[in-house]
């Protein structure tokens, strides 16, 4: 009996310790220095909470590549910014997302914040492939988290719909831009 006892504390202290690694290393996945340009307490929150609310969900690609995505979109560069807009006449960030991928058969919501969703986070710009979904906040006044999205097309550039300038291509070192960063998403293997 003294066997059985000792083999079910041993048992349940193992459990006890694998369940506290797992805690760890799924704080560890995405450590809050990570995220260089989350600086205010409100905005640890909001990400935490963002983060807690379901992200990293696998996005059907239908064998679609990178490039495909980047030429696509590059075909809408000079439309016009409007909110909403999802044609050539017009077009919001999520909404350049949302068609060039709807292109492919691929459905992507027409929401930066549920795009954002979507794909392994890579939290530093250096570590972004071609065809990684990029995600900013703090674009605009609203009290959505991420408020801006865009497609990564390499040497350190995205294309995204800006209200000034429509569809374009921006530096991710552009320093509003890289002032407002919070991570990119990897939707491709």
């Amino acid at each position: 009996m003294n066997d059985n006892f000792s083999q079910s504390r041993l048992f349940i202290l193992m459990l006890i310790v694998c369940q506290l690694l797992t805690v760890y290393c799924a704080r560890q996945a995405v450590p809050g220095q990570s995220f260089p340009n989350i600086k205010s307490q409100s905005e640890k929150k909001e990400l935490k909470t963002f983060l807690d609310s379901g992200t990293e969900k696998k996005l059907e690609t239908r064998g679609t590549k990178p490039d495909e995505i980047i030429s696509t979109a590059r075909k809408y560069i000079g439309v016009p910014h409007c909110m909403g807009g999802t044609t050539m006449k017009c077009m919001d960030c999520s909404g350049l997302l949302f068609t060039v991928f709807r292109e492919y058969g691929i459905a992507l919501p027409h929401n930066s914040e549920e795009q954002a969703r979507y794909g392994k986070i890579i939290p530093e710009i250096n570590d972004l492939k071609k065809g990684d979904l990029v995600f900013f906040i703090r674009t605009y006044n609203t009290n959505r988290f991420i408020t801006h999205s865009g497609i990564y097309i390499g040497d350190s550039k995205f294309i995204h719909t800006s209200t000034s300038k429509g569809v374009t291509v921006t530096s991710l070192y552009d320093p509003w831009w890289n002032g407002k960063f919070v991570f990119g998403k990897r939707v491709f293997d």
